[in-house]
Parts: C-alpha cells; sequence; structure tokens
C-alpha cells in the first residue's frame, strides 16, 4: 500500500489541510485561500471549507504559512517581570496594538537576568519571528552580537536612547528622577534621601538623576542614599527606611526608585510617629493605583506605560511592513503627581 500525506496524517493523529480540503470537497489549493484570502473565493465555498475546519478541529500550520510567506506574524516581547503591575500595562497596550493585524506575541519574562535574555532570545529566533520588542537599552555584548546578526528589527521599551538611529519608545528615566528630586528641592527640602531596589538600569537612571539634581543644588551626600539588589516590595520599602534614618537620621525628604518602597516607607513611618510630610517627605515612582488612596496619598511620578506598549508595537509593525517613521525614537514623556506625601 503506498502511504499518501493523507494516510500518514491519519496515522499520526493530526489533521492536515489535505484533509480539510478532502472534507470540503475541494482542492488543497482552495482550502488554503479560502483560510488565508477568504475574499478570493466565494461565500458558499468559504461556508464549506469552515464547516470542515471546525468539524475536524483544524490548526493551521503557522510554520509552513510563513515559509510561503516570509512572514510567521510572530512578534516576540521580553519583559523583565509579570507579577509587576508596569509591565502587565505595557503588555496590554502590545496586544491591543497587534491584534488587528493577527499577530501572535510570544512573552519572556528575563527576571532581571542578562544570562536569562540570551537564552530567551535565542529560543525565540527560533521561531523566525517578524520583530522583537525589548525592555530597556542596557543589553549584555552576547545579546547585542546575536540580535545583530539575526537582522530581526528590535524596538526599545520604557527609556530613551541617545542613539538617534534606535527604534525606542519611552521617556527619560534620567529627566523624570531629576525631576522629582528638583521638586523636592523646591518644596524646601535639604536632606533628600534616595532609596533604590533590583537595580535594574531603570533603577540607576533615576538615581543618575537624583544625584544630578542634587549636585546642582550643593546637596549631594552619600550617606543619603540606600540601594539594594532585592526585588522591590512594600516590606523591603519599610526595612529600607528604618535603613535611611538609621545613617542619615537628619533626612527630610526621600524619593523612593517606585511607589511599591514608598508604600512601605510610609507604612513604616505611621508606625513610628513620624509625621508624613510634615517631619517626613515620602516620593514614588509609577503612580501605581493605589497611590492616589492611600493615606497620605503618594506624590509619584505618572508613567505611560498602556501607551508605551502600544506606541512601540506601532512602530515595530509599521518598520516590519518596510515604512520608514516618521520618528525613530518616541518619546511619550512622564507626569509628576503632587500629592499629600511631599
Amino acid at each position: 500500500m503506498i502511504k499518501t500525506a493523507a494516510n500518514k496524517s491519519r496515522a499520526s493523529g493530526r489533521i492536515t489541510l489535505a484533509m480539510v480540503a478532502e472534507r470540503a470537497g475541494v482542492a488543497t489549493m482552495t482550502a488554503s485561500r479560502a483560510i488565508t484570502q477568504p475574499d478570493m473565493v466565494s461565500q458558499a465555498l468559504r461556508d464549506r471549507v469552515e464547516q470542515a475546519v471546525a468539524e475536524l478541529g483544524y490548526v493551521p500550520n503557522r510554520a509552513a504559512r510563513a515559509l510561503a510567506s516570509s512572514q510567521s506574524k510572530v512578534i516576540a516581547v521580553l519583559v523583565p517581570s509579570l507579577s509587576n503591575a508596569v509591565f502587565t500595562e505595557v503588555l496590554a497596550g502590545i496586544q491591543d496594538a497587534l491584534d488587528a493585524d493577527d499577530y501572535q506575541i510570544l512573552i519572556g519574562n528575563t527576571r532581571y537576568s542578562d544570562k536569562e535574555e540570551e537564552k530567551l532570545i535565542g529560543t525565540y529566533l527560533q521561531s523566525n519571528p517578524d520583530g522583537m520588542l525589548l525592555s530597556g537599552l542596557s543589553h549584555s555584548p552576547r545579546v547585542q552580537q546575536i540580535l545583530t546578526n539575526s537582522r530581526v528589527p528590535v524596538v526599545s521599551m520604557m527609556d530613551m536612547s541617545t542613539d538617534t538611529t534606535q527604534l525606542t519608545v519611552g521617556f527619560s528615566q534620567v529627566q523624570a528622577g531629576h525631576a522629582m528630586t528638583h521638586y523636592l528641592i523646591e518644596k524646601g527640602h535639604k536632606r533628600i534621601g534616595f532609596i533604590g531596589a533590583q537595580l535594574d538600569e531603570r533603577t540607576l537612571r533615576r538615581a543618575e538623576g537624583y544625584r544630578q539634581a542634587m549636585r546642582e543644588a550643593g546637596l549631594a551626600d552619600s550617606k543619603l542614599e540606600v540601594m539594594v539588589g532585592e526585588p522591590s516590595t512594600i516590606a523591603l520599602g519599610a526595612e529600607l527606611l528604618g535603613r535611611m534614618l538609621a545613617q542619615a537620621p537628619d533626612c527630610d525628604a526621600i524619593f523612593c526608585c517606585n511607589d511599591d518602597l514608598a508604600h512601605g516607607a510610609v507604612y513604616q513611618s505611621q508606625r513610628r510617629g513620624i509625621a508624613v510630610p510634615s517631619q517626613l517627605a515620602i516620593c514614588g515612582f509609577n503612580d501605581l493605583p493605589a497611590s492616589a488612596w492611600m493615606n497620605p496619598s503618594l506624590t509619584t511620578v505618572a508613567t505611560p506605560r498602556y501607551r508605551i506598549g502600544y506606541e512601540a508595537a506601532k512602530l515595530l509593525r509599521a518598520v516590519i511592513k518596510g515604512e520608514e517613521p516618521a520618528s525613530r525614537q518616541i518619546d511619550l514623556g512622564f507626569t509628576l503627581m503632587a500629592r499629600e506625601s511631599a
């Protein structure tokens, strides 16, 4: 007995396009056209193919389609955390921007690790993605080499590059850190501390902005910084407040690198009987939903997370289509939310 492709598929249990065509009573090419280019066939024929697809439970072979079209319709997206609300909002923007073009998204969690990023990029490139969306600007030399060799278009999210040729969507983390510190200085604070955790590139850039503002005002003092590599939590914010007050008891304001740490600092101040903001001003970063509703409400920096994801995906989509974007860098800015805690 001669084994045909259909017979092999039946033996393996995998439903193929040939089986769909046989069920619908059409040629395989016609079935393919009805699925991928429905406007090119009649409604009656399209209905027959769709019915066969539904009855057989056929799932199109995306890899085969990619070989035929030279596009995989896959976008790889790497973020450093899937539990952080900052990045879940970025992902929501990406999804909404790509839905209309039927792109599939491969989401990878780098866990703030260069090694994990290298592994994920190497794995995802095997799927021949049409493009990649990466968080941040800093990558290991190995990642830079892999991306250069792959020639896959890449858009960086969350910060702005000094390299005007780089595709980037976000805002300046340095400027945002400077703006918050300058705000506290204008409020009359002299001993402004900075609390940082995780020490990823965004935290370090915010710290750079803080230091610039402090130097400009002649207020710089290394004792006013508490920086740890542990992941940010509310509990850690409470702990780091204690460390700050132990090494700089005259501290009159604290700029936390994110809202989680700031929430913990506020709660710990209340436990210690420290009045916020009359005795100690406390500020955060990212404007998480709870920040406006805690007591006192938190002064923080609102960042356009959803728009970053949405605009980054739109920019990448345009580049994939061969369009030259009006700008390779999209600065969406930030907003300082002045509230009761400072």
